[in-house]
């Protein structure tokens, strides 16, 4: 892969100093709103477009069911509740319950929907549905406002509030009983929902039950010793230390900070200082993708925590380079193969999970904008081209779990209402980030064009429209639309030939 961008120097009028920052930008500071940007006809923009209707056409009371159960909400609009709106049994019941998880992705979907939608009247529906969840679920979470069990500021759907009553007095051998079931995993999920409903969808409100959470995570494991925490953390988690990292960066507060590290897994930091080619053999996949994303958003932050950016750029350059097939995805059956274990790919079913691919790029993300290498970007577009688009059934908008590689494999879509897999909630957020990483920046002075997408940025610092017809034609135009003194840096890409060349004005 190249590691290079373009780069342009353009001076024309002066523009307008920058205005206050967005809360997107509060977290992903080399980011623009995911509104400032637009989709014009192309596969992404379809995509979003049918992604939409599909959410809109799930059952949100079904999906908050889980958080009015374990709140015990049997009053006024919540009696009869959950007779009326049965809990989605997929991940959720038989001994096995992640209920809850897939609304906080549901809640991140809208989010995103609706910062990215451009027609008016469909804002406006995803707007109501987002600020109906939220108001539900603060009536979910106010229930432990006076607790001091250790479940003031919780909100979750798992059957298991005496589990964190436990945890929070020291004693984890609750938590041992329902390792299976990832309670932190489904946390952070609830965390990251009403997270993204601040930043992409401005909701107050979410914001306020994010830092009751994020109060409510620090002082859980408060009474856990180094030697229990790390026990813990050796059962799937989610991005736990990703979100509370976030929370240092919205509220200031070091504590988030702190409490971060704590939900950092050391063996996945240690076992990532250098290249180390075996160490994820035979690992649960998408368990660590996540802690990885936490670990670099933990260094951008503590400027001591150099270790976390090695462990992150190395477990990339790992998972990116050795382990990655053709369509941008890793794993089988959720594994990480070793390099002898490799044919798996071509004679098992299940192939490369879509939730891998939707972390490694959020990493890619992250580890791009810190470093503005090339190669961050260079998989980004094949890994979203070539597995998250297909990750989408053209017809119905369903959602694909697994992507088998075995010759006349097929790939099983889920339907909506129907099926909870994991990669039903990151898919529902899949199709709306099209716009987010089309274009990066370095405050007012450097604009990254990372992807080759019709799109429009109309930001208050650039004004850009591309033109083009990628990935069926290779040739692209930028219109720059604005004033300005700033460099345009423009990707590279790795498939390019030796023909490849940049014009301006013709």
């Amino acid at each position: 892969m190249k590691k290079s961008f373009f780069t342009l120097l353009l001076a024309t009028a002066a523009f307008a100093p920058a205005l206050t920052m967005h809360a997107q930008e509060q977290i992903y500071p080399h980011h623009f709103n995911l509104s400032r940007v637009t989709l014009l006809d192309s596969p992404m923009k379809r995509a979003m477009d049918l992604n939409i209707r599909v959410l809109l056409d799930y059952d949100a009371d079904r999906l908050l069911t889980p958080f009015v159960r374990q709140a015990g909400l049997t009053t006024g609009r919540y009696a009869n509740w959950i007779a009326r709106h049965p809990n989605f049994q997929n991940w959720g019941g038989d001994g096995f319950d992640l209920s809850g998880h897939v609304g906080g992705h549901y809640l991140s979907a809208l989010a995103m929907a609706y910062a990215a939608c451009k027609d008016p009247a469909t804002r406006a529906l995803l707007k109501e549905r987002l600020d109906y969840m939220v108001a539900v679920l603060k009536d979910c979470q106010d229930v432990y406002r006076h607790d001091n069990s250790g479940l003031r500021g919780f909100l979750g759907g798992q059957p298991i509030n005496d589990v964190w009553r436990q945890l929070y007095q020291g004693n984890a051998a609750a938590f041992d009983a329902v390792r299976g079931w990832v309670p932190f995993y489904c946390e952070h999920k609830v965390m990251a929902g009403l997270r993204d409903a601040f930043l992409y969808a401005g909701n107050k409100t979410a914001k306020g039950m994010f830092r009751d959470m994020a109060d409510w995570a620090t002082n859980l494991v408060d009474r856990l010793t180094r030697e229990q925490m790390q026990s813990i953390l050796n059962t799937e988690h989610g991005g736990m230390n990703e979100v509370l990292a976030d929370a240092y960066r919205i509220f200031g507060d070091r504590r988030y900070l702190d409490a971060a590290e704590k939900y950092s897994h050391q063996l996945m930091v240690d076992g990532m200082q250098s290249a180390n080619p075996t160490f994820l053999d035979n690992r649960h996949a998408n368990t660590q993708v996540p802690k990885y994303i936490g670990f670099e958003r933990i260094s951008e932050d503590d400027s001591t925590a150099t270790r976390y950016a090695f462990a992150a750029e190395n477990f990339w350059s790992d998972v990116a380079l050795n382990r990655t097939t053709c369509i941008g995805g890793n794993s089988v059956e959720e594994h990480f193969l070793s390099k002898g274990n490799s044919n798996r790919y071509i004679d098992w079913p299940d192939g490369p999970e879509s939730c891998n691919t939707n972390n490694m790029l959020k990493l890619s993300e992250l580890l791009a904008d810190r470093t503005h290498d090339a190669r961050y970007a260079d998989f980004y577009e094949y890994a979203m081209l070539n597995h998250i688009l297909s990750t989408q059934d053209p017809r119905t908008g369903g959602y694909v779990y697994f992507t088998s590689l075995r010759p006349q494999g097929y790939r099983i879509y889920s339907q909506v209402n129907k099926a909870m897999w994991c990669c039903v909630g990151t898919g529902m957020e899949n199709h709306s980030k099209y716009g987010q990483f089309v274009y990066t920046h370095d405050a007012d002075s450097v604009l990254y064009v990372n992807l080759f997408t019709p799109s429009r940025l109309a930001d208050r610092r650039f004004d850009i429209t591309q033109t083009t017809a990628y990935p069926y034609e290779p040739q692209t135009s930028l219109a720059i639309n604005s004033g300005g003194t700033f460099t345009v840096a423009v990707r590279h890409p790795w498939w390019t030939t030796d023909g490849y060349a940049i014009t301006v004005n013709g």
